[in-house]
């Protein structure tokens, strides 16, 4: 940071970064330290990798952070069990800025959370930054790189989110059921907008790359549909809305695999033109899906090649990782802002290690 070292008084924040110890996080601390403005009181980075897994996390701190940064070990439990650790572990600071370990933060970042942070009312719960997703100039975008994109118009995303640490206490922080880095954000959200907090956006801009990824990453996604399947047991069927989630093609999915799965059954009993109509459907929907997916790219024999063996396979996956849920999550119960839901697990204490400058 260029300017003072840290805020202090009410606008006073320490930054928490949950980290896998992916090499974007050097980037990411890098621009934090050579942001303008006022620098956080305190860097928190919670290593959520499995024990004695990489190398240190201390040689991706910039000698600016260095006095103020902590390393939190998250014990590999996910990003909302992490990020608990991380602001629970942050000292008792006004804000607590989250950041993922993958974006950049812009150059004036340091001055525009400090003109956010000034502007937050007094019920103010968290300010979110504007994220900026650098898409090929050359050529249209990848079905990973428009996945990635969705990220600069998805509302309250953690990648860059300013909490007060008031509001986190109310709430009891993030739910820890949430195991993989998605939907613990939007619940969250609604969770303190239950409680009567607001939130905002705020002038800061944040900068994520889309990271590279390998040609099933669209079929690992589907495990997040058993997080949908969590929010609508804390937040009703219409928690899409109140978010301002897309609702995906879920049903989509579920009845082209019913169509699959229809169409062996009949095969198998004998029953032959059943089991073409129920094949001809499945492969309408299928090709219906991978045209959706090929037709916006860049058209490339390797996009359209996984494209159209993912688009077989994302459905029967979506549908699995929907029923996996319905059953994991048959016994949570509805959040209400009383705090009769289930509570947000509490974490272990944790040890700090200090860096030296």
């Amino acid at each position: 940071m260029t300017g003072p070292e840290a805020l202090t008084g009410d606008a006073a924040y320490a930054v928490v970064i949950p980290t896998l110890g992916r090499p974007s996080l050097a980037a990411c601390l890098h621009a934090l330290a050579e942001a303008s403005g006022p620098g956080p009181v305190r860097v928190v980075l919670v290593d959520d990798r499995p024990a004695a897994d990489g190398v240190p996390l201390t040689g991706h701190v910039p000698p600016s952070l260095r006095a103020r940064t902590i390393v939190v070990p998250g014990g590999a439990r996910g990003p909302a069990a992490a990020r608990n650790l991380g602001w629970r572990a942050a000292g008792d600071v006004p804000w607590i800025v989250f950041l993922d370990d993958d974006v950049v933060p812009g150059a004036t970042w340091g001055d525009d959370l400090t003109l956010d942070l000034a502007a937050a009312a007094g019920g103010t719960a968290g300010i979110t930054a504007r994220i900026e997703v650098p898409l090929p100039a050359d050529r249209r975008p990848t079905d990973w790189e428009r996945n990635t994109a969705g990220l600069a118009t998805a509302h309250w995303i953690t990648a860059d989110m300013a909490y007060r640490r008031a509001a986190l206490t109310a709430v009891g922080g993030f739910d820890e059921r949430f195991r993989r880095a998605f939907r613990e954000d939007a619940d969250l959200a609604l969770r303190l907008l239950d409680a009567g907090w607001t939130l905002t956006v705020g002038r800061r801009t944040t900068t994520h790359p889309v990271r590279p990824a390998g040609r099933w990453i669209s079929v690992r996604l589907q495990a997040g549909n058993a997080d949908d399947v969590l929010m609508t047991r804390l937040h009703g069927r219409h928690w899409w809305r109140r978010a301002q989630a897309q609702r995906g093609r879920l049903p989509l999915h579920l009845a082209l695999t019913g169509a699959g799965v229809s169409a062996l059954g009949c095969a198998l009993l004998g029953r032959h033109r059943a089991a073409a109509a129920c094949a001809a459907v499945w492969l309408a929907g299928t090709a219906e899906f991978a045209l959706a997916r090929i037709l916006p790219g860049p058209g490339t024999r390797d996009e359209v090649l996984t494209m159209t063996v993912t688009s077989a396979l994302v459905p029967p996956a979506a549908t699995w990782h929907w029923l996996r849920g319905r059953v994991a999550h048959r016994k949570a119960a509805r959040y209400t802002p009383s705090g009769s839901g289930e509570p947000t697990p509490s974490p272990r204490p944790a040890a700090r290690e200090r860096l030296r400058s």
